[in-house]
């Protein structure tokens, strides 16, 4: 079986790296210098499209929604050995909800021939919502918390999937489909500068609304569904004590904690 396979990424503020804070409206973060990587969920599903194209052959596409700034988080899954990055860019888009952004892709999509589509299970800026709502929209097949996929033939998978209590579920599922993938599934590569400097000259195609064909009034914000209406910080619950400090203190000072509740011996 050789396999076309679309992977579905996203740019977004790096938690681990980023004092989040509330601009002084209330009604987003602060983003003025923000450092920026791949969505983490996302990195997983192009790792297992990696490995399943190295079993059976065929090629990788990873997509993004976004500004010219995402064009580097595309250049990073290509170093880690996607063939293909696309860029789907428009003044347009800005704005999109889940279902925007899953209008976007159903476009992209129907433009090519893609055996498998990937997304992360969710995203750390935003929710859950995408890849179901483009399985929808396509009327393919959809799986979700995927965590082992199995390549039956060239019709079928078979994938396991993580539900409540530890359990695990296994299906088969007809191709074409989209499966949003768990973290855990794989342990993805390391990528070094030398490999991001290797494609730093290969063509990232941009589109947009109307090399897609789709109407600006379906995206962005005058047609978003769901509108951020405000962001708060949620108030200290009773008992609640908050860590300060550096990480390695943070951690320490919590194993302290944890240890005098009898949670670690």
């Amino acid at each position: 079986m050789t396999v076309e396979m679309l992977v579905c990424v996203r740019r977004v503020p790096d938690t681990s790296e980023n004092e989040i804070a509330l601009n002084r409206e209330g009604n987003d973060i602060e983003r003025d210098d923000l450092v920026y990587s791949i969505n983490e969920w996302d990195n997983y599903a192009v790792e297992e499209a990696l490995q399943m194209v190295a079993k059976a052959g065929g090629n990788v596409t990873v997509v993004t929604v976004g500004g010219d700034d995402d064009e580097e988080i595309l250049r990073r899954e290509m170093a880690m050995g996607a063939n293909h990055g696309v860029l789907l860019c428009d003044e347009a888009f800005d704005g999109s909800d889940g279902k925007g952004i899953a209008t976007i892709l159903k476009a992209f999509v129907q433009k090519g021939h893609y055996d498998l589509i990937l997304t992360g299970v969710q995203a750390e800026d935003g929710g859950a919502q995408v890849g179901g709502m483009l399985a929808a929209m396509l009327d393919y097949p959809f799986a979700s918390l995927v965590n082992s996929i199995e390549v039956r033939d060239g019709k079928t998978l078979k994938i396991g999937r993580e539900i409540e209590g530890g359990n695990k579920e296994m299906n088969e599922i007809d191709l074409p489909c989209v499966l949003s993938i768990q973290t855990g599934i794989n342990e993805p590569r390391y990528v070094g500068m030398r490999g991001i400097r290797q494609v730093a000259s290969l063509p990232v195609p941009t589109y947009g609304a109307a090399e897609l064909g789709v109407e600006a009034g379906a995206v962005g914000a005058s047609g978003a569904k769901v509108k951020r209406v405000d962001y708060f910080a949620p108030a200290l619950g009773k008992g609640a004590r908050m860590l300060e400090g550096s990480q390695e203190e943070i951690i320490d000072e919590l194993l302290e904690l944890v240890k005098a509740k009898g949670g670690l011996k």
